[in-house]
């Protein structure tokens, strides 16, 4: 608190010498009173040294605070009589603030050179009362502007002095808010480092970015006040407002003026076409590159799409349709894949944090999409252990029907009245599966019944006749055809000729349609369940009255 003993000494200095007109004695006893107590505290002052001086300077400008208030309440209500007292001890003030502003500004200008000439360290703690300087310095500004107000309503203004004072306010918001410019680029450029720097590196940098984002707020503080000030003044403050905006994002009542909301849209409008005139150019090579690279592998995804579908067509290998149709989609789509992996990283994307992105979200998906995964497993399964293939019919998953399509999640079933199911995979591997299809050759198992008192030998005969007239019925396998059960009502002949898978229900609907036809014309009777129910009659002698 040193810097604050030269304006206070300077302070009771002035107010030493008493106004020559004899003051009211109402109106300025108080005034009188505080400027003998700043005189009491100077003479104080000269007998103490380190913390009780500056408590003694602290309190002397509270005293002349107070007389500033004092000022304030008087001057609205000032008359003919207290205009020239009044007009002396706001003078006495605007040259006590003139001369406070020169002694602030020279010891901000030394504390910023042995700021910078300091290590990292020190300027921890020399900046704080740098900080502490530059407010202070900013406030007599304000006070020294209110006292020229004073001077214009008491009718005494100091033309000269004000415009003065307004071009001093002009220089240095805009050497504070080039200063703020800069001592934010250093903050990003510091932020940027310490992300890429070393672990050895880092301290420094940490102290550095500390001391910087320090700076940049003191900086805002400072232009906030003087933007105030400016306002005060009748200055234009839309680029320094605007300033503020970016550099904190805070919204203020400010950005609502038509002007500040006109610069800042045409400045985006103008960074947004420089970037587009910088950028343009090499983002359309880009571009012409990254569509370069995936129409040529566009072109390899299909030439590696025949010559797997070459590779797995070869008889020797002995593959399900299932199987070629993934390997072929597989192989596809992992040369594009590729391929676009390599045109992402020629427009300047770093694929190590995708691809980690993906292994996290991978493991994050895994347990959220548990039964996609588990429909997945079933379906590496189903196509390694290949129960079934395209076009097989099949009963699976509580379904039946012809197989249409699968992939690794589900598999496309069409009902034999051409509905299509969709059924998952696990539901099908977690099942019995059937399939009826699978086999080049099948019985048709069938079961004809004839009456007890029919020819057992004709029959035989009969039905022998049938199978070896209907030309889908194979010779090899030889069909079968025995007496197998003694029934309730019939004589059961068990019949089961072999065929070839696709003949199977033809050769099932003829052989029953013929055997109906030649039972009825050899006289074979075909018993089906009935009863008979005997009537006895009672005479009437057994039943008497």
């Amino acid at each position: 608190m040193r810097w604050l003993l030269f304006p206070c000494l300077l302070l009771s200095f002035l107010v030493l010498a008493e106004p020559e007109a004899a003051s009211p004695s109402n109106e300025f006893e108080r005034i009188e009173k505080l400027e003998q107590d700043i005189n009491q505290l100077y003479r104080e002052a000269q007998n103490q040294s380190g913390t009780a001086r500056n408590i003694i300077d602290m309190q002397m400008l509270k005293k002349n605070e107070d007389i500033r208030n004092e000022l304030e309440d008087l001057i609205p209500k000032r008359t003919d009589e207290n205009t020239p007292t009044l007009l002396k001890f706001v003078r006495v003030q605007v040259d006590y603030l003139k001369m406070a502003m020169t002694f602030l500004l020279k010891q901000i200008n030394k504390m910023q050179s042995e700021l910078d000439a300091a290590d990292a360290e020190q300027r921890l703690l020399m900046q704080k009362t740098l900080h502490e300087v530059t407010r202070f310095y900013h406030q007599i500004m304000q006070e020294q502007w209110v006292n020229f107000q004073w001077l214009r309503t008491l009718g005494h203004p100091l033309d000269k002095a004000e415009s003065a004072l307004i071009d001093t306010v002009s220089q240095r918001i805009d050497f504070v808010s080039a200063k703020l410019t800069f001592d934010h680029q250093q903050e990003t450029m510091l932020t940027k480092q310490i992300k890429a720097a070393a672990e050895a590196e880092k301290s420094s940098l940490q102290i550095q970015h500390i001391l910087a984002q320090r700076q940049v707020v003191s900086d805002t503080e400072e232009l906030k006040n003087l933007v105030a000030l400016a306002r005060d003044m009748g200055l234009d403050t839309t680029e320094m407002t605007k300033q503020l905006f970016e550099v904190t994002g805070d919204l203020t009542n400010e950005l609502m003026n038509t002007k500040v909301l006109v610069s800042l849209i045409s400045g985006w409008t103008k960074n947004l076409k420089d970037w587009v005139f910088q950028n343009t150019p090499q983002a359309l090579f880009k571009l012409f590159i990254f569509m370069v690279i995936l129409f040529i592998f566009r072109l390899l995804k299909l030439l590696t799409r025949r010559i797997v579908t070459r590779a797995v067509s070869s008889p020797t290998l002995k593959m399900t349709q299932l199987m070629k149709e993934f390997f072929i989609s597989m192989s596809g789509n992992i040369v594009f894949v590729i391929g676009l992996l390599i045109a992402l990283s020629q427009i300047g994307l770093n694929l190590a944090p995708v691809l980690t992105g993906f292994g996290v979200a991978g493991v994050i998906i895994g347990f959220a999409l548990q039964d996609t995964l588990s429909n997945f497993a079933s379906g590496m399964m189903l196509l390694i252990y290949r129960p079934f293939d395209v076009d097989d019919y099949v009963e699976a998953g509580g379904t039946s029907g012809k197989v249409s399509h699968m992939s690794l999640v589900n598999t496309t079933i069409k009902t034999f009245d051409n509905q299509i199911l969709i059924v998952p995979n696990s539901k099908i591997w977690g099942d019995t599966i059937k399939n009826i299809t699978h086999e080049r050759v099948r019985r048709v198992d069938m079961v004809f019944g004839i009456g007890y008192n029919d020819d057992i030998e004709k029959t035989e005969r009969i039905l022998h006749d049938i199978l070896d007239k209907h030309p889908a019925v194979l010779r090899v396998p030889e069909a079968n055809i025995r007496l197998h059960t003694l029934n309730t009502s019939s004589v059961d002949f068990i019949v089961r000729p072999w065929v070839k898978t696709e003949d199977y229900w033809d050769v099932y609907w003829d052989v029953t349609r013929e055997v109906k036809m030649r039972f009825d014309r050899e006289g074979i009777s075909i018993p089906y369940p009935q009863q008979d129910v005997h009537l006895h009659m009672v005479s009437e002698e057994k039943n008497p009255k």
